[in-house]
C-alpha cells in the first residue's frame, strides 16, 4: 500500500518554511502496534526492499527504484528535508522489531500556512492488517497537536482504492480530480486530491 509522495528531485525548501528547532531528529511516535522513528544509514537496505518493489510503486508518481544507490540518494534527501523544515519523513516499524517496513511523510511543508502534504510507503507482506491506519493516526495526532498544523492535504490514484479507503476512515474528503496529472514510464495518471482540516480531526478517529 503506498500513497504518492513527491520524488526526491522534486523536494525543495519553501519560502515559508524555517528550519525546527531544538531536536537534531524527529521524535518517535507510538502507536499500538507500531512506532514511526527516525530513519539511520543502518536502515538502507530496508528501504530499498520497501522502494524497488513495483506493487508498491504502482500508483506513485515514479517508477520503483531500479538500483540500491536510490536508497542512499533517498535518506540524504529525507536528512536534508528535515534540516529545511519542509519535508518530515519517518521510517513505520513494528513494536519490538526495529525493522523499517514502510515510511510516512509530511512533506511541502508550510509552517506559515499551517499546511503540508500526506504520503507513505508499506511493504507488500504488511498490507491488509490496518497498519497505514494504525501509523496515519499518530502522525495526524502530531501533525495537528505538536506541529501545530491546519490542514494536510494528500494526492492519490483513483485507481488506488485501498489507500482512498484508509484516508476516507481517517475523516479525509475528496476535494478535487486532476486529469493526467502524472507521466510515469510512459502512463498517465490521474489524481485525487484529498484533505482533512485540523478542526476536523479530533471527530474522526
Amino acid at each position: 500500500m503506498a500513497l504518492r509522495d513527491m520524488p526526491t528531485a522534486r523536494r525543495s525548501r519553501t519560502a515559508h518554511s524555517p528550519p525546527p528547532a531544538g531536536p537534531d531528529r524527529l521524535p518517535t511516535l507510538v502507536a499500538p502496534r507500531l512506532q514511526l522513528r527516525w530513519i539511520e544509514p543502518a536502515d538502507l537496505e530496508d528501504l530499498y526492499a520497501v522502494f524497488s518493489d513495483p506493487e508498491v510503486m504502482r500508483f506513485w508518481s515514479h517508477v520503483a527504484w531500479p538500483h540500491r544507490d536510490e536508497a542512499s540518494i533517498y535518506l540524504e534527501a529525507i536528512h536534508r528535508g528535515f534540516e529545511q523544515g519542509d519535508l518530515f519523513q519517518w521510517g513505520i516499524a513494528l513494536r519490538g522489531d526495529d525493522q523499517v517496513i514502510g515510511t510516512a511523510t509530511l512533506y511541502a511543508i508550510d509552517h506559515a500556512q499551517g499546511r503540508a502534504e500526506l504520503g507513505f510507503a508499506l511493504a507488500r507482506e504488511h498490507w491488509g492488517r490496518r497498519y497505514a491506519r494504525e501509523a496515519l493516526t499518530v502522525l495526524l495526532d502530531h501533525a495537528f497537536g505538536q506541529l501545530g498544523l491546519r490542514r494536510l492535504e494528500a494526492d492519490v490514484d483513483p485507481r488506488n482504492q485501498g489507500s482512498l479507503n484508509t484516508l476516507e476512515a481517517l475523516g479525509f474528503r475528496r476535494e478535487g480530480y486532476l486529469r493526467q496529472r502524472w507521466q510515469v514510464a510512459g502512463e498517465l495518471q490521474d489524481s485525487v486530491l484529498m484533505g482533512l482540516l485540523a478542526s476536523e480531526w479530533p471527530s474522526a478517529r
